[in-house]
């Protein structure tokens, strides 16, 4: 997650859902967004389903008035994030199905962001299929999206690391990082975004304690056991491709 030398600097985050994007990567869209990226978020759907649960227990409830709700927590906790573009799909979850044109809309923004980084879901979950998908078509989108035969004559995509982020039971999902970023520094400013999420506030301590956890290991292996940098919040990340150094 270095500094391109381009004068804009971009960053895109697929979520499978309109919460993901807050409990998962929030802090490294923060940070970043801190550090002068503009980072664009991809809700593929809202949650309105199999994640609202909070929501359909209320009287007289309907599909659209919970994803009207998880859309304005989305958008709240967007701003709390500095996120510079929120972009609802609204493709629908549990399960989430994505069409050839929808890829194409995909590779549309992806190739118009042209990111630094891109982050989505670990590539296995038994327990949420829709945030595996959502990984495969942010792969698929990618490829697509690098191919100069694809819309000829349109800037085609470089070679974007894709950092996976923590999934909910990472001793499921085969899921290790490799990254740890500090977000002590905005840890205001995702747990503000947290807040917003209404609908699922059974996690908001939950992801809290997995920040905390994560800042450990960031002191850890920042220096050695006992000579780390502190660290009170951080997030951990699986990159997919190797990447490039100049100095290690």
């Amino acid at each position: 997650m270095l500094e391109t030398p381009s004068e804009k600097k971009t960053a895109l985050v697929i979520s499978a859902h309109a919460a993901d994007f807050v409990w998962r990567c929030g802090g490294a869209i923060a940070l970043h967004a801190q550090l002068g990226y503009e980072v664009t978020v991809v809700c593929l759907s809202f949650g309105e389903r199999g994640e609202s649960a909070k929501l359909w227990k209320q009287k007289d409830m309907t599909l659209e008035r919970v994803k009207t709700a998880r859309r304005a927590e989305a958008e709240k906790a967007a701003v709390a994030l500095g996120v510079h573009d929120l972009i609802s799909f609204d493709l629908g979850d549990y399960p989430l199905r994505v069409s050839d044109d929808d890829k194409y809309r995909l590779v549309d923004v992806i190739r118009a962001v042209q990111p630094a980084f891109m982050m989505s879901h670990s590539h296995y979950d038994p327990y949420n299929t829709d945030h595996m998908y959502a990984t495969q078509v942010a792969l698929e989108t990618r490829m697509i999206a690098q191919a100069w035969g694809h819309k000829p004559g349109e800037k085609v995509l470089g070679a974007p690391q894709l950092y996976l982020f923590e999934p909910h039971q990472t001793e499921q999902m085969g899921w290790k990082p490799d990254v740890f970023l500090d977000i002590t520094p905005v840890w205001d400013k995702k747990r503000a975004a947290i807040e917003c999420m209404e609908g699922q506030e059974h996690l908001w301590e939950f992801y809290t304690r997995v920040a905390q956890n994560r800042a450990n290991h960031f002191q850890r292996n920042s220096g050695g056991q006992s000579g780390g940098r502190a660290s009170q919040y951080a997030e951990g990340f699986q990159s997919v491709f190797p990447r490039t150094v100049d100095e290690l």
